[in-house]
């Protein structure tokens, strides 16, 4: 369209020169668009020069108006022998000089200007004719503007699109993300280079961990490390949280100062602009975008936002990540502890398989190449390996001992009753100082980082878990919490062998002094006697269970998998502040009676009541298959027949309404009480979590909780309502409510 204009201007005008010329971005320099009949470098498209000049183009541009010089030769400016005007009339020829602006919006951007050889003015009819070419031009130049914003538009949402379908496929892997931010960052930016760099575990250094542009780098990812006390730019970016714009990298004081790195960016890679934006969260800087030009050549606001546009997506992905190792890490530490809990019960006279299951398990979820439990013998002189899992590099089995009062890191947890944690076994002052026990560790048996968690019962040490490392990489603080959770539960399996040994040993002697039959009947009259007892104030399902066992360890604290249900009526309490005594009981006694015969019909192994509240379990005393499905299904039909004596109970004025609130989770079961006033009940977090549910549960609502809703997803379809901060817990839970389909 620009050349049609200069072409028709020329011919039209009998001009032997026409040209289009444009002011940049920060309106310091012009350029020539477009030209017709040129035949030298002053007017050759591309041909730029400054804004600030006495030259008529610039002249015009400023003053947003049409100037007709009718001679050059006859101006003040060539008069004054100024070098451009002088080089326009004698070297190039140009006499008569026509220059109208481009205009929009009242600004002028650009100007047409026509030349002719001789000294011959423009009509008046040319100058108009000329007036309506600029008007032409500036329709041509914003129709091209606003088709290139929506096409860039167009392209932005595609390259969003794109990242966050890849955001949603990459549930454990930011790299496809990462890889996607950086295509898209740097095609939609005009840079041949961009890098993604990440503050690492411990916060000391930002690392490149993603890059796109050449094959063949100056500096190789590996070696692209920076201390995050430096003052580079894009440490500096990443650590206050600010965009850093790098117009020219030669005019930086690192370029200037002659730093290895920032020369080779420039002199081998040829990279001169550049552009840091922070990934933020929470205000804070994990690390940064970083796009590179091999031009002097500013990024456009437009440009900036975009990447930093980018940078937030690049945060989603890492905190989406993040949070699904996070979540598959508890479920597999819950699933640990599922199968070290399971081998303890069933390891009632042996603890060999419970230690092989906690050895296994904290090698696998810690990493490590193996490990072993130490116990102290019965002279407390020595500790003794007694069990190992995994692999070793010295030749070493159960039986080994080692000095108690030895500098050893196992003995020293035993001693002192509390873990040990070595980062690295070679930058202790006993290694230091050549001690053999930590030479032969570090040098023959090439360990580095070593963790001790010592396992005690009643206030005392009596053994050890010891994991170790052959390089030097520190545990984290959740994986020493899990070691310490392995240790108790091996407590708990050396001591229920013992306590089990123990009462073979009592059940032997008991044998032979109760050998005659009349002594056995007697005994066990006398037990069913007390386990009769036991009715007055144990609900019938577990008084059931315990004498059907005809133990009364049932009753003792102990931790179990269970499915946990609250309900109660909503509208209850204002119900109460109206209705008459006699009404509230009636419809109390309703309530419990029908939601008893539900209980009672599905199976569950222990209900508690208070006013209008009813929790139940499900898995202890009585086993289940499925604690939570069958917590479900009693929830449901629950739901239905409450359902009915609503709608009856509305008839007679009473508003009422019905929540419920599911959990699943281990938690601590037990007697409370005394004598004569105990009661079989359970506590902690899963018993918490539904309570809160169910108070959180709207009327007709059932709520669960993410592990609930997992276990029964396949047969009840359920619907996340989001992360909610509920009284008592204290982090905010995602809670689902069950499809009331």
């Amino acid at each position: 369209m620009l050349d049609a204009i200069v072409r028709a201007a020329a011919l039209l005008c009998d001009a032997n020169v026409v040209g289009l010329s444009l002011v940049n971005e920060t309106r310091t320099r012009m350029h020539y668009t477009a030209v017709f009949g040129a035949e030298n470098e002053v007017f050759l498209p591309g041909y730029e020069f400054d804004l600030d000049g006495p030259i008529q183009v610039v002249q015009t541009v400023k003053e947003a108006r049409t100037i007709h010089t009718a001679d050059l030769a006859d101006d003040p400016l060539y008069r004054e022998r100024n070098p451009i005007r002088v080089k326009v009339v004698d070297e190039v020829g140009v006499r008569t000089f026509l220059t109208v602006p481009l205009i929009k919006e009242g600004v002028a951007f650009g100007c047409l200007n026509l030349n002719r050889n001789e000294v011959r003015p423009f009509a008046d009819d040319d100058i108009a004719l000329i007036e309506t070419f600029a008007e032409q031009a500036v329709i041509a130049i914003e129709n091209v503007r606003q088709f290139r914003e929506v096409q860039t538009r167009l392209e932005r949402e595609r390259a969003s699109r794109e990242i966050l379908e890849v955001i949603s496929r990459s549930r454990d892997d930011e790299a496809p993300v990462f890889e996607a931010i950086l295509n898209n960052a740097a095609q939609l930016c005009d840079a041949p280079m961009a890098d993604l760099e990440l503050v690492d575990e411990d916060g000391t250094h930002l690392r490149e961990i993603a890059t796109w542009g050449p094959a063949e780098r100056a500096i190789p990812s590996e070696e692209c490390v920076w201390p995050m006390d430096s003052e580079y730019r894009n440490v500096v970016a990443t650590r206050e949280g600010s965009i850093d714009h790098i117009p020219d990298l030669k005019l930086t004081e690192r370029y200037l100062s002659g730093d290895p790195m920032t020369v080779a960016a420039v002199d081998v890679e040829k990279l001169r602009t550049m552009l840091v934006v922070p990934l933020l969260k929470a205000g804070n800087g994990i690390g940064c975008l970083v796009l590179f030009r091999q031009e002097q050549k500013p990024f456009t606001d437009d440009e900036i936002a975009l990447v930093e546009t980018f940078s937030a997506q690049a945060v989603i992905a890492i905190e989406n990540v993040r949070q699904f190792r996070e979540v598959r890490v508890r479920l597999e530490r819950e699933k640990a502890s599922a199968e070290i809990l399971e081998v303890i019960s069933r390891s009632r006279d042996d603890e060999k398989p419970v230690f092989d299951a906690i050895l296994k398990n904290a090698a696998r979820l810690c990493d490590v190449p193996g490990a072993a439990l130490y116990l102290v013998n019965e002279a407390w002189t020595e500790f003794v390996l007694t069990a190992e899992w995994g692999t070793w590099t010295v030749d070493m089995g159960p039986g080994a001992a080692w000095p108690l009062d030895g500098p050893l890191p196992v003995a020293q947890s035993i001693r002192k009753g509390h873990t040990v944690h070595l980062e690295d076994i070679t930058k202790t002052d006993l290694y230091r100082d050549g001690d053999p026990s930590y030479i032969i560790m570090a040098d023959k048996e090439g360990l580095r980082s070593r963790l001790c968690v010592p396992l005690v019962s009643c206030g005392i040490a009596f053994g050890a878990i010891a994991l170790s490392r052959h390089e030097v990489r520190p545990f984290s603080d959740d994986e020493i919490a899990l070691v310490e959770s392995f240790a108790s539960q091996a407590v708990i399996a050396i001591d229920n062998v013992r306590q089990f040994k123990a009462l073979e040993a009592r059940t032997e002697e008991v044998q032979k002094l109760n050998s005659g039959l009349e002594s056995r009947v007697e005994a066990q009259v006398g037990e069913i006697e007390r386990m009769g007892r036991l009715k007055r104030f144990l609900s019938p399902q577990v008084a059931d269970a315990v004498l059907s066992s005809g133990n009364e360890k049932l009753l003792s604290s102990h931790r179990a998998l269970l499915g946990v249900l609250f309900c109660d009526i909503r509208g209850f309490t204002a119900f109460c502040e109206t209705a008459e005594p006699e009404e509230t009981i009636e419809v109390l006694q309703t309530y419990h009676e029908e939601m008893g015969k539900l209980i009672d019909a599905h199976g569950a192994g222990v209900d508690h009541r208070m006013g209008d509240g009813i929790m139940v379990l499900f898995n202890d005393p009585l086993p289940c298959e499925d604690p939570a499905g069958d917590a479900v299904k009693l929830a449901i039909a629950m739901r239905a027949r409450m359902s009915d004596l609503c709608r009856a109970w509305k008839r007679m004025g009473y508003r009422l309404g019905f929540g419920v609130g599911i959990s699943l989770g281990y938690a601590t079961v037990g007697m409370v009480g005394f004598e004569g006033r105990s009661d079989y009940t359970a506590s902690g977090t899963a018993i918490n979590l539904a309570s809160r549910l169910g108070d959180e549960a709207e009327d007709g609502q059932i709520l669960l909780s993410t592990r609930a809703a997992i276990a029964v997803e396949d047969m009840f379809a359920s619907v996340s309502v989001g992360e909610v901060s509920l009284k008592g817990i204290r982090e905010p839970v995602e809670v689902f409510r069950l499809d009331s389909a």
